[in-house]
């Protein structure tokens, strides 16, 4: 009696891994902030919530994004709004435009025309008021406060709530 076996090869199609991790980011991501808005009262909860869990995350991300750049001091803030624009690059794999910048020069926005958090993502009515990309907002106040410098991030424009990009000032 002989048993066959399926032979298993590799497929000849390449699997574009950046891809497949940014819809694996995207689900993962729609999934926490499902559950959190399950379990928390009301949506302004789960916004303050998902800006927390940003920072926290950003706190430790400005570790790993100075040890892979080898990047020194920033020199003003155009010099910061062009490294956190290359951490776009490197953990969302988008480059959002600088813009907006204040007459100060103290101010600006990233504006984003694509932005992987929200690629599968359509808020029902009842939750137009979620914040769902806090948590970027969260990371870059995190990661920034490591190197000394307070700041404070907000969504200016979102294309969950039918603007034509994603504003984060």
């Amino acid at each position: 009696r002989h048993t066959t076996y399926p032979i298993m090869s590799r497929s000849s199609a390449r699997i574009d891994t950046k891809k497949v991790n940014s819809e694996l980011v995207t689900l993962t991501y729609g999934a926490l902030v499902a559950q959190m808005v399950k379990d928390l009262d009301n949506v302004d909860d789960v916004s303050k919530q998902l800006e927390r869990l940003g920072y926290n995350m950003g706190i430790r991300l400005i570790e790993d994004y100075l040890a892979k750049t080898s990047t020194g001091r920033c020199h003003d803030l155009k010099d910061t709004a062009d490294k956190i624009q290359s951490a776009f690059r490197m953990y969302l794999g988008v480059q959002p435009n600088v813009a907006n910048w204040s007459a100060a020069g103290d101010e600006f926005s990233f504006i984003l025309d694509t932005n992987p958090l929200t690629e599968l993502v359509e808020l029902p009515d009842d939750l137009k008021a979620l914040k769902y990309c806090n948590i970027i907002c969260g990371v870059i106040r995190g990661a920034l406060e490591m190197v000394q410098m307070d700041v404070q991030s907000w969504i200016v424009q979102d294309q969950l709530k039918g603007d034509s990009n994603t504003e984060i000032r």
